[in-house]
């Protein structure tokens, strides 16, 4: 297994090199100017022209492709256009708020959907698993942001059980924490608990009907430890490859959600980088999130071989 992670994380590298060939093509020849934007409406073509030189956005676009991978090789995620202040030490402001807050939002999908699935399994064409039918339909329809707003409306503004605003961080408090941050994970977690659930209710049901499944039933085995420890472990491969199939989910949808609730976190960073057009930041940011794919990924296929003896790498 451990010369398997090897090859994979030998392979991750062709696969960053095309993602930062692709970001910087995208930034390059997406509209607007950064210069236009520092200098102002009222700056003068030299003006422009002054501040375009200085950034090296003049350069070829060769040139700066390459002056930028030699920084990434060094470790340096460059500077800000717009603040002048590094890279690196921007997303480290933010990282806490963001992390923290995907991490509680996987953590009720994860609870949420494990337990809606194997109930709807376990009760095939009863209330749960007709719950379950319009649950998912439910998730899979409405945008999070749609289910961030009717959830800041129904406990924020009209039953005043939580702040709309005000996130605080984890070191304040878990109380604290909590109350701030439940909405924006819950928001991310209805869709992702929707998919998750109706994968596992498909594994289950799949699982239950194996002839295995079948014998213990007949030798009298209890139901509670048919569905935990035989049928949701032989069905636990096809869970444990949705949840991470669901942090790119997870990372477009934290975009929008730390907006609306105004979260200091990489997502609102990162929308203040499109709308600045800091090219730094926003190179930084798909970069990171892509090598957070590649990793996790990974990590998903080397916990086959914990979930299921029979696979070997």
């Amino acid at each position: 297994m451990i010369g398997y992670a090897f090859r994979r994380i030998l392979l991750a590298v062709p696969v960053m090199l095309v993602v930062t060939i692709l970001v910087f093509a995208l930034l390059y020849f997406a509209p607007g100017d950064p210069a236009l934007v520092i200098a102002g409406e009222n700056a003068t073509a030299a003006d422009i022209e002054r501040i375009r030189h200085a950034l090296r956005l003049d350069d070829p676009p060769v040139t700066r492709f390459a002056a930028w991978v030699m920084q990434l090789l060094h470790g340096d995620l460059g500077t800000s256009i717009y603040t002048g202040a590094p890279v690196s030490a921007l997303l480290a402001q933010r990282a806490g708020a963001t992390v923290s807050l995907m991490l509680l939002a996987t953590t009720i999908a994860v609870v949420l959907g494990l337990a809606l699935g194997i109930a709807a399994a376990a009760r095939r064409g009863g209330p749960w698993d007709r719950f379950l039918s319009g649950y998912a339909t439910l998730g899979f329809s409405l945008p999070s942001f749609v289910v961030a707003y009717a959830l800041a409306f129904v406990f924020a503004t009209t039953l005043h059980l939580v702040p709309v605003q005000g996130f605080r961080p984890l070191s304040a408090g878990p109380g604290a924490f909590l109350a701030t941050a439940i909405l924006p994970a819950l928001s991310l977690a209805i869709v992702f608990s929707a998919l998750i659930a109706n994968v596992t209710r498909g594994a289950m049901l799949d699982v239950l009907q194996q002839d295995f499944i079948r014998t213990a039933v007949a030798k009298g085995v209890p139901r509670r430890t048919i569905l935990f420890r035989h049928a949701l472990r032989n069905a636990s491969i096809p869970i444990v490859t949705v949840i991470g199939s669901g942090v790119p989910v997870l990372i477009g949808g934290t975009v929008v959600i730390e907006g609306i609730f105004v979260v200091p976190g990489i997502g609102g960073l990162t929308v203040d980088a499109i709308l600045h057009r800091d090219y730094p930041v926003i190179q930084a940011v798909v970069l990171i999130s892509s090598l957070v794919y590649v990793m996790v990924n990974l990590i998903v296929d080397l916990s086959y071989t914990l979930l299921d003896p029979r696979i070997r790498y």
